[in-house]
């Protein structure tokens, strides 16, 4: 049997029941597969990744070392939930990695869209790299968040890793629990381990974060504005319960100025775009009617709260023609 390819008569995880089966099966074949020796996890705060890393703490606890590279191009708040959840909660064996700076100043000036994402992700393997040389003779498996779609999408093999791309030499042995899951189940079993609805049903978001939203070259007062504002974002479409039922929203900062007019003078300052699209698939989108009064408010607030923005605007492009990120 192919250990790669979902059976046939296997029932779809719906319940709390079925979740918490899954999680029992699970823990004992990691048990068995891992034994006593380390595992080795790059815990972004996505679901997948976050559910593998509740996983293997119920199963190895301590023996799990995770790995959080904060690169500066998060949302608000995820980094600080990462560590609150996995290593206040969770008492993970957590490493927490500050590379803002490191980041940041690598895309310095750089405008490129393909050029900022490889830049983004050869460095995060680099920073990787550096903290699994720092456990290396300790560690014997990497463990990935990869979910049964990366499986069909790679037509049976796997061709890249979660992590971003992983180098050879590592000589890790997989760990992969959640590999025969689609999101939604992996979304139950998350619910049974107990993380947060903000993790369990965090949206889709780029590998290169807030990178290829802050559009051209990033600086960081134009980042802080995006980051800002799409907490705004959130919080409203949050607060008017439509968190569940558009499948995705965020913001854009694109990088030149409109005028506009602040305390009777004169303003040059950015636009925020704001981006919300519901689809089944990510190959065809449409975009939601917003109610009017939900776009006013947030509008208002991102116009009075976040410093530098002096106009806000709905995007209002299906995919095609439009793709759903801007880079």
């Amino acid at each position: 049997m192919d250990p790669n390819k979902r059976p046939d008569d296997m029932e779809r995880i719906a319940t709390p029941e079925q979740a918490q089966a899954f999680i029992d099966e699970q823990v004992a074949a990691i048990q068995d597969q891992v034994g006593d020796k380390k595992v080795l996890l790059a815990l972004s705060g996505g679901v997948d990744s976050s559910v593998v890393a509740a996983l293997l703490i119920k199963a190895i606890g301590k023996q799990l070392i995770c790995v959080h590279v904060n690169h500066g191009l998060m949302r608000a708040g995820e980094s600080e939930q990462v560590v609150d959840v996995f290593q206040n909660q969770l008492d993970a064996n957590l490493v927490y990695v500050d590379a803002v700076d490191r980041f940041l100043g690598l895309l310095e000036g750089v405008a490129e869209p393909e050029a900022k994402r490889k830049i983004i992700g050869a460095e995060f393997i680099r920073v990787f790299e550096e903290e699994a040389r720092k456990v290396g003779d300790e560690v014997s498996f990497l463990a990935q968040g990869t979910i049964y779609p990366d499986i069909i999408e790679s037509d049976g093999v796997k061709a890249h890793h979660n992590v971003g791309g992983l180098p050879d030499d590592l000589q890790f042995e997989l760990c992969e629990p959640v590999k025969l899951l689609y999101k939604d189940e992996v979304r139950v079993v998350g619910k049974e381990l107990g993380l947060p609805d903000e993790m369990v049903y965090r949206q889709p978001f780029p590998g290169p974060g807030l990178g290829v939203r802050c559009l051209g070259a990033i600086t960081r007062d134009r980042l802080e504005a995006l980051r800002e504002a799409d907490a705004i974002l959130r919080e409203e479409f949050d607060n008017a319960g439509l968190t569940q039922s558009v499948w995705q929203f965020f913001t854009v900062v694109p990088d030149f100025r409109a005028t506009g007019v602040r305390d009777g003078k004169r303003a040059f300052d950015w636009p925020v775009i704001i981006r919300a699209v519901n689809t089944v698939d990510a190959m065809t989108a449409e975009v939601p009617e917003i109610d009017w009064a939900v776009l006013k408010k947030i509008t208002d607030r991102i116009l009075a709260e976040v410093p530098g923005v002096c106009r806000v605007c709905y995007d209002l492009t299906p995919k095609p023609i439009g793709t759903i990120e801007w880079e």
